[in-house]
């Protein structure tokens, strides 16, 4: 148990009376975004060119490390923040960050860049979600959507960005040392950032939870993970979603590569879907706050179904970035609205374990997605792997319909 502790003065709750820390945040978060967007458009050909691998399920280990520990970064960042307070939690995920260039810009075998990413995943498991809970801190209960809109905009469109220019400067100057040299700079300005500038949101906490009618929960994790109709339908949906991601993230760059784009047009096509993903939250965001959240989830995860689906039939360079816009706006009706709906059914004190607890089976997703579609893409073939997340996608469309109930979706 922990106890919640009231500052001296009770904080004002709210986007406009916040407006200075809110910023900074998202900026921090850009900066955590940053960090992953480095590989996203390069690490097929790193793990080709520079270590020889060709198997599929071997390249894609990469991302069941980087799951798996960001996973288990994100449950017990939760806890840790009720415990230590948010801004360590923050600090102590961008110390994890500092080491991750440095071990792939000396990686003398694959090995290195798997521990690499094992750190990436803890280090964005806890700055990621720090981020997002000092936020819903700030905003109280009016503008969550808005707020988890805005960070994912940020996060998301730094990973869109970052992966374009790391793909542009790999196929200047080479797939390695000089990409990661980019995420060196990331890290140290989002250390810095966060010890001299940023503060700590407990105040806030502390005063949302006086007014909270919000009842409380017995099991947290066991409530979040299947028995509340609600966040249960969100967690599972959470999970599909970052399945699908992590077949997209090593997916994808291989599919183009095999139609033979070369590495420009291959970062273009893969950024375009993390930056719509990004963009796009900053109006889906908001409308999670007016709009029912289970039509925005279910349709959400429907679109990215459908154009998980037809990139199979995809053919030429603008049907490929078409259908990765598609997927990116698939995503943003679902990415802010599955953090703003558990932030409104759950009482404030339990929120960040319960988002915690959410976000550990949201990113064990891109692990298992990673390893079923590397071997199904090594047994079958990559269109069997596409076809199969595309359909597992849709599924999990149909269990929002079925399931989740229309009450408590609306922001009063």
């Amino acid at each position: 148990m922990f106890v919640v502790r009231m500052a001296k003065e009770t904080p004002t709750l709210g986007l406009k009376a916040n407006w200075k820390q809110f910023t900074l945040l998202v900026i921090v978060n850009a900066f955590v975004g940053g960090m992953v967007g480095l590989e996203r458009s390069i690490f097929p050909a790193f793990a080709a060119q520079t270590f020889g691998l060709t198997a599929t399920s071997a390249i894609l280990s990469f991302i069941m490390a980087f799951g798996l520990s960001k996973a288990a970064a994100n449950y017990f960042a939760g806890k840790l923040a009720n415990v230590w307070g948010r801004r360590k939690v923050l600090i102590l995920g961008w110390l994890l960050a500092l080491p991750v260039p440095i071990l792939l810009i000396n990686a003398g075998s694959w090995s290195w860049v798997v521990f690499a990413n094992v750190l990436l995943g803890f280090s964005q498991g806890l700055t990621w979600s720090s981020t997002v809970v000092m936020k819903i801190d700030l905003v109280g209960d009016k503008q969550r959507g808005l707020a988890m809109g805005i960070n994912e905009f940020a996060g998301y469109l730094s990973v869109g960005i970052t992966a374009f220019v790391a793909g542009y400067i790999a196929n200047r100057y080479g797939i390695t040392p000089y990409p990661f040299y980019l995420g060196l700079v990331i890290a140290v300005l989002g250390l810095l950032f966060s010890v001299f500038w940023v503060k700590d949101t407990r105040g806030h906490l502390a005063a949302e939870s006086q007014a909270s009618t919000v009842p409380m929960m017995h099991r947290i994790f066991w409530e979040t993970t299947v028995k509340n109709k609600t966040l249960s339908s969100v967690t599972q949906a959470g999970f599909v979603n970052n399945l699908n991601d992590g077949m997209i993230w090593g997916l994808l760059p291989i599919l183009l590569v095999s139609m033979s784009y070369n590495q420009e047009k291959t970062a273009i096509i893969s950024a375009i879907y993390p930056a719509v993903w990004g963009l796009g939250q900053l109006f889906t965001g908001s409308l999670s706050d007016r709009y029912n959240k289970k039509r925005m989830l279910f349709w959400g995860m429907f679109i990215q179904g459908i154009a998980i689906l037809l990139l199979t039939w995809a053919m030429d360079f603008w049907a490929m970035a078409g259908l990765s816009a598609l997927l990116g706006l698939g995503t943003a009706l679902v990415y802010p609205t599955f953090l703003s709906t558990i932030a409104s059914v759950t009482a404030p004190v339990q929120r960040a374990e319960s988002l915690g607890a959410f976000r550990l089976w949201r990113d064990l997703g891109y692990a298992v997605g990673a390893l079923i579609s590397g071997l199904i893409a090594d047994r079958w073939g990559l269109e069997a792997a596409i076809v199969a997340i595309g359909l597992v996608t849709l599924a999990s469309a149909m269990v929002i319909a079925l399931r989740m109930p229309e009450c408590n979706l609306t922001e009063k």
